[in-house]
């Protein structure tokens, strides 16, 4: 696998992306305090309540709070099970997430990712009706901001660090469609009770690709018409 570390293409429209640092700071802080400053009994909890459960959500009557089941295609959003699980999803928002919002506009993006977001959490519900175990982790929304990214800026230049510890810089096309190949395997290599939901990837890929590719003629606008 390989990390992003930088991207070269600026920003037009907004001045700051701050819908994307909220959501990277709410993910730490509740990471923070679910993980490392809480207690094993807080990250259980927190998982079985707020955890995106296929069973609980198909069959709300197995759950003691049903009314509650919809809301966990949202708050799965914001909960990692360790370091490198929310590095990673963070890492690759906060390369690629900046652009999406400039595009999109602060509240345009912050739609954008929640919807990106319940896409991949529906995914994996649908592909794994039977499961009990709770689906957690930014990775679905995350893939919808890489296909917004392909779509819009498939040329720019992103620094990447791969297999050995030199940074080279490679077009986003290559780089994010060599992601997308790897979910691809994955889904197709898995082996059951594998913890990583790799078919939320993809639901969230496809919805971020669908979404910008019909609405990409409206994006880019300025106080002074599209740039």
């Amino acid at each position: 696998m390989f990390l992003p570390l930088h991207d070269d293409t600026p920003l037009k429209v907004i001045r700051f992306q701050f819908v994307t640092l909220a959501i990277i700071i709410l993910n730490v802080l509740i990471f923070l305090y679910t993980g490392p400053l809480g207690s094993d009994h807080i990250l259980a909890s927190a998982e079985g309540n707020f955890g995106l459960v296929p069973l609980q959500l198909l069959h709300p009557q197995t759950t003691t709070d049903p009314i509650a089941e919809p809301f966990t295609l949202i708050s799965y959003l914001f909960l990692h099970g360790g370091w490198m699980h929310l590095i990673g999803n963070m890492l690759f928002m906060w390369v690629f997430a900046d652009n999406i919002e400039d595009a999109y506009g602060y509240a345009g993006f912050a739609i954008f990712f929640l919807l990106c977001g319940v896409a991949g959490g529906l995914t994996h519900v649908f592909m794994m009706p039977n499961s009990d175990s709770p689906l957690i982790g930014a990775s679905g929304a995350v893939s919808g901001v890489l296909a917004a990214y392909i779509v819009l800026f498939p040329r720019a230049r992103i620094w990447v660090l791969p297999f050995f510890p030199v940074p080279i810089p490679l077009p986003a096309v290559l780089v994010l469609g060599f992601w997308f190949l790897l979910q691809v395997y994955h889904v197709a290599a898995a082996r059951p009770g594998e913890d990583i939901a790799w078919w939320a990837h993809i639901g969230g890929f496809a919805c971020g690709l669908t979404l910008t590719l019909i609405l990409r003629k409206r994006l880019f606008f300025t106080p002074n018409g599209r740039i």
